[in-house]
């Protein structure tokens, strides 16, 4: 039957499909997969059922996805081990006393945090219970609190070692070492933006971070003492990212040294329970089976719209359209904007990298580099109201006194800074190069 409809019938009854099943509320495994399986039998050949059996045989013998569940696992033991609320006590002794210095040690907690677990729920949950009373307490405006927690706790989608980066540079067949490395600096940009916004607004605005009269200074004997709660997470960060960028270990090996790290660093701490373990272990599984249920519908769905001819119509139209190369770019990205308030990260990598990498490709764009952008813009896609993950991340943790309107107001200042840190990037592409580019093999 496929051959009495056109490549560009293909992709419209792939997509449209595609939305019409999502729109009936079907996890999106069973409908990429279902799907998939249904346009097969319809459009191609029953036969060619053998490809999508193939695909999911392909997916179940990589070895590079097996950091996912190391890295899930690692951060369900750091999450349980007492290390953040250590941190947060480092940083509140540090930046207590400073207009705006809760926010600003929130943002670095979070990204000390996406360097050390590369899993955004587990950052913005942390801080949602741990910052955000604590700050609200002091006086704190509710969307400042909120914007801040929100926006930092997505680092981790950038910031190494990041379970999509890896998703990603598998799905892209390109490096992931050199993807991961890659995040590092527009991470810190990104970071650099918020602490340098919340200052100017604390300066600006003294009532929405007030200086509570109640709270001492600490003295600096209390604040050097308590720097010994970074050495365990300033030593993981060093094992897992040390290790890649020196070409000591493969990230699937390095998210296993991190793993027995944190189980030292629960043991020191003394979690290292058997609750800790099995909660620990319990929520990878979880996370773990859903990630590859989503991988195996995203790459049978793939298999059969290449198959099609799906990817070749799509790189026609591209051909005839009489625009630039950045403005192609710019719509790519606005699609991850969109998509990112509806899907979450990994199916958005899965469903839209293989149909862009081949554009990419075809107007010369590095694809390291558009892999950041990818990330940033998935990043703002997670904190866009009204239906980002991030925010209903933050609803679960909010007092019963605050509704998501201030959420909403809280974050459209960082999800304009995140629209800045993306021309920053876009515009200076060697700022995601260079790094990647002095790792040792």
């Amino acid at each position: 039957m496929s051959g009495t409809l056109g490549s560009g019938a293909i992709l419209a009854i792939m997509f449209g499909g595609l939305a019409v099943f999502m729109m009936t509320g079907l996890p999106i495994a069973f409908v990429l997969g279902g799907l998939s399986l249904l346009i097969t039998v319809t459009l191609w050949n029953s036969g060619a059922v053998v490809v999508l059996v193939l695909q999911i045989f392909d997916t179940m013998r990589s070895e590079a996805l097996l950091a996912i569940p190391l890295y899930i696992l690692m951060a369900g033991l750091l999450s349980r081990s007492g290390v953040i609320n250590q941190l947060y006590t480092a940083m509140e002794l540090w930046f207590g006393r400073l207009r705006g210095g809760l926010a600003v040690g929130t943002v670095v907690i979070c990204v000390i945090m996406a360097a050390m677990t590369g899993v955004v729920g587990a950052a913005v949950t942390a801080m949602g219970l741990l910052a955000l009373p604590e700050m609200l307490r002091r006086g704190y405006r509710a969307e400042l609190a909120t914007g801040t927690i929100c926006a930092a706790g997505t680092l981790g989608i950038l910031i190494p070692p990041s379970v999509l980066t890896i998703v990603y540079a598998v799905t892209a067949q390109v490096s992931i070492g050199r993807m991961l490395i890659a995040g590092i600096v527009p991470g810190v940009i990104l970071a650099t933006l918020y602490v340098v916004y919340i200052l100017g607004l604390a300066w600006i605005r003294p009532d929405m971070a007030p200086l509570a009269p109640e709270h001492r200074s600490a003295t600096w004997r209390e604040r050097f003492a308590a720097l010994k709660s970074l050495v365990l997470p300033g030593l993981l960060i060093l094992m897992i990212l040390g290790s890649i960028f020196f070409g000591l270990a493969t990230p699937t090996e390095a998210a296993a040294v991190g793993v027995l790290g944190a189980l030292i660093a629960a043991a020191l701490q003394r979690k290292l329970t058997f609750e800790t373990l099995s909660q620990s272990a319990t929520e990878t599984a979880k996370a773990t089976a859903m990630i590859l249920w989503i991988t195996l519908g995203a790459k049978a769905y793939v298999a059969i719209f290449t198959g099609l001819g799906g990817a070749d119509a799509l790189l026609d139209f591209i051909r005839t359209m009489d625009a630039g190369r950045y403005l192609v770019l710019g719509v790519m990205l606005a699609v991850l904007v969109f998509l990112g308030m509806v899907l979450d990260e990994i199916g958005i990598i899965l469903l839209t990298v293989p149909v862009f990498i081949p554009i990419v490709k075809f107007l010369g764009f590095d694809e390291i580099w558009f892999g950041v952008l990818y990330a940033v813009t998935i990043q703002m896609g997670y904190i866009s109201p009204p239906f980002g993950y991030t925010l209903f991340y933050m609803k679960g943790t909010l007092p019963p006194e605050l509704g998501m309107g201030a959420v909403y107001r809280g974050i459209l200042p960082f999800f304009l800074l995140q629209l800045l840190g993306l021309v920053i990037v876009l515009l200076s592409p060697s700022l995601v190069t260079w790094l990647p580019q002095l790792m040792l093999n």
